[in-house]
C-alpha cells in the first residue's frame, strides 16, 4: 500500500543509452497549400525537450534524485542544447561525440495540440568507429562506484551495443541494472535484474498474449531464460504487471485520467521505478510509484516529467478511492498492519460469479467472527476450469468491486488457482471462513491455518440461492416465457 513518497533526494542513478533531443514547432493553421494538399503552418514557438536516455535521467533528477547521464551526441548545435538543457535541470553529463553522426534529433509540427508531422534527423551509432565503445564501457564501470542503481535506455540507435558487457559490468559492481529494451533479440540483456518493455515488444518477443495468465506464463519463461531478477510489462490502458520470484504476479489498473500523449510514458515508468530502488524500496513498491507516474504523463504533451507535488497528489488520490480491491502484495501489507494493531483477521473464499442474497447473508456472519474481512475471488480462467466453458459471467474485476462495495467487506483479492490454498498459506488468517456441509479439514488452506495457531469456521448454508440455480430457473422462466 503506498502511504507517501519515498525519499527521492538519496537516490543516485546512472543512465546509459540513446540520448536524443526533441524539438517541437507550434502554430496555428487556417488554409491548406496551394502547392500540395497539405496544412500550412505558421511556426509561433519553438521548444528542445531531452528525449531518449535523457529524458529518463531528467524524469529521476525531477523527483528530487541524482542523475548521471552517459551518451553519445554529434558535434552540432543539438549535441550543445541538449547538453545546456540537462545541466540546467542538474543531470550530469559524460557525453561521447560521434564522429559521423549527428545528435538524434526528432522534430515535431503540432497544431492546435495535434501532431502533423515527425521528422528524425539520425545515424546509426551502431557502425564500427563512429564513437569510442571502449570509452563508454570505461565510463560506464567509473561511474557504477558513484550510484545504487544504473538504467539502460535502449531505443535501438547503437549506443547500447555492448549492452552484454554493461549489464556484466553492473552485475559485478553488484549494482541492480534495469532496461528498456528494443527489437526482438533480448540475449544480450541477460542477467539484468529488470525489463520495463511495453505489451507490443513483449509479444513480439514472446508471441501474443491472450489471457494475463498466458502472459504471467511467458514472462516466467522468459525471465528464467535470460536469468532476470523480474520483469515490468507496461499494457497501456491494461495498467502494468510485475513478475518476480517469491511473490504472486502483481497486476496494477491504469491510472490515467485522460490520456493526452504517450511520448516518453516509458522513460518516466523505467525512472522512477529506478529512482524508488536507489531510494531502498522494493519492486511492487517501486511499480506502484511508476504506475501512478506513468498515469501522470501521458496527460502531458510530449515528453515530460513527473514532479514529487503530482506524484503525492496521485497517492492521496488513490487512497481516497480505495475501493477496497487489492493485489497480493498490498493485501499482505496491509494484514501485517491490521495485525499490529490487534485487529483479527477472518478470511473466505468463492468464485461469486453471481452475487446474491444468499451470499451476502454469509459473508455478514463472516464479518461478525472478526474486526476484517478478506474475500480471496477466483480469477476467470479458473472459474472456467471450474464451472465449465460458459462461466463467469461476470469479469473478475466485475465480481470484485461487487464484492467491495459491501459494507461486510474490507478487502477483495483474486487468485489464479483452483483453491486459494498457496493464498491463504501468506495471508495466515486468524480465522478461515467457509460455507455449506464442509468437514473443516477438508476446507483449503486447513493444515496451514491450524498450524499457524488459528481456526476453521464452518458457517451456515443457505439453500436456494446458488448461482447454478438461479440461472437454471432463469433459462427455465425464459423457455416456458
Amino acid at each position: 500500500m503506498l502511504t507517501a513518497l519515498p525519499d527521492f533526494s538519496t537516490a543516485r542513478v546512472l543512465v546509459a543509452g540513446d540520448v536524443m533531443l526533441d524539438r517541437y514547432w507550434t502554430g496555428p493553421t487556417a488554409r491548406i497549400s496551394p502547392e500540395a494538399p497539405v496544412p500550412v503552418v505558421r511556426i509561433q514557438q519553438d521548444e528542445t525537450r531531452p528525449g531518449g536516455a535523457a529524458n529518463v535521467a531528467l524524469n529521476v533528477t525531477a523527483l528530487g534524485g541524482a542523475a548521471r547521464l552517459l551518451g553519445v551526441v554529434g558535434r552540432d548545435e543539438a549535441g550543445r542544447a541538449l547538453r545546456e538543457r540537462l545541466q540546467a535541470q542538474r543531470v550530469q553529463t559524460d557525453f561521447l561525440e560521434a564522429n559521423r553522426a549527428p545528435t538524434i534529433t526528432k522534430l515535431r509540427v503540432l497544431s492546435r495540440h495535434q501532431q502533423l508531422i515527425r521528422l528524425d534527423f539520425e545515424e546509426s551509432l551502431g557502425a564500427v568507429g563512429v564513437f569510442d565503445r571502449a570509452a563508454l564501457l570505461a565510463s560506464f564501470r567509473r561511474a557504477l562506484e558513484q550510484v545504487q542503481v544504473a538504467v539502460l535506455s535502449d531505443y535501438g540507435k547503437g549506443t547500447l551495443a555492448d549492452a552484454a558487457e554493461l549489464v556484466a559490468a553492473a552485475r559485478a559492481a553488484r549494482r541492480p541494472v534495469l532496461i528498456d529494451p528494443k527489437g526482438v533479440d533480448w540475449r544480450p540483456y541477460a542477467g539484468a535484474t529488470l525489463l520495463t518493455p511495453n505489451l507490443g515488444e513483449f509479444e513480439a518477443v514472446v508471441g501474443r498474449c491472450e489471457s494475463e495468465a498466458q502472459l504471467v506464463e511467458k514472462a516466467e519463461n522468459l525471465r528464467r531464460e535470460l536469468a532476470l531478477d523480474a520483469l515490468l510489462v507496461t499494457r497501456s490502458e491494461h495498467g502494468m504487471s510485475l513478475i518476480a520470484p517469491g511473490h504472486a504476479p502483481l497486476h496494477l489498473p491504469a491510472e490515467a485520467r485522460e490520456v493526452y500523449d504517450v511520448t516518453g510514458a516509458g522513460d518516466t515508468v523505467i525512472a522512477v521505478f529506478a529512482a524508488a530502488l536507489a531510494a531502498g524500496h522494493d519492486y511492487a513498491h517501486a511499480a506502484r510509484l511508476a504506475n501512478l507516474a506513468a498515469g501522470i504523463v501521458v496527460g502531458k504533451l510530449g515528453t515530460a516529467t513527473v514532479s514529487p507535488a503530482e506524484l503525492a497528489r496521485a497517492i492521496r488520490r488513490t487512497h481516497e478511492e480505495d475501493s477496497g480491491v487489492l493485489g497480493e502484495d498490498e493485501l499482505l501489507e496491509r494484514v501485517a498492519a491490521a495485525r499490529a494493531q490487534g485487529q483479527v483477521i477472518v478470511m473466505t473464499n468463492g468464485c461469486f460469479d453471481l452475487l446474491h442474497a444468499g451470499h451476502v447473508r454469509y459473508l455478514e456472519a463472516a464479518k461478525k467472527l472478526g474486526d476484517v474481512l478478506i474475500v480471496a475471488v477466483n480469477d476467470d480462467a479458473s472459474v472456467r476450469r471450474l464451472k465449465g466453458p460458459g462461466r463467469p459471467l461476470n469479469k473478475v474485476a466485475d465480481r470484485m468491486r461487487l464484492l467491495a462495495a459491501l459494507k461486510c467487506v474490507d478487502w477483495v483479492v483474486p487468485f489464479a488457482e483452483d483453491t486459494p490454498e498457496r493464498l491463504i498459506g501468506r495471508v495466515l488468517p486468524d480465522l478461515l471462513v467457509k460455507g455449506g456441509d464442509y468437514k473443516p479439514e477438508q476446507i483449503a488452506g486447513y493444515q496451514a491455518v491450524k498450524r499457524n495457531g488459528g481456526q476453521v469456521v464452518i458457517l451456515e448454508y443457505h439453500p436456494g440461492y446458488s448461482t447454478t440455480n438461479l440461472l437454471d430457473r432463469a433459462r427455465s422462466n425464459r423457455s416456458g416465457g
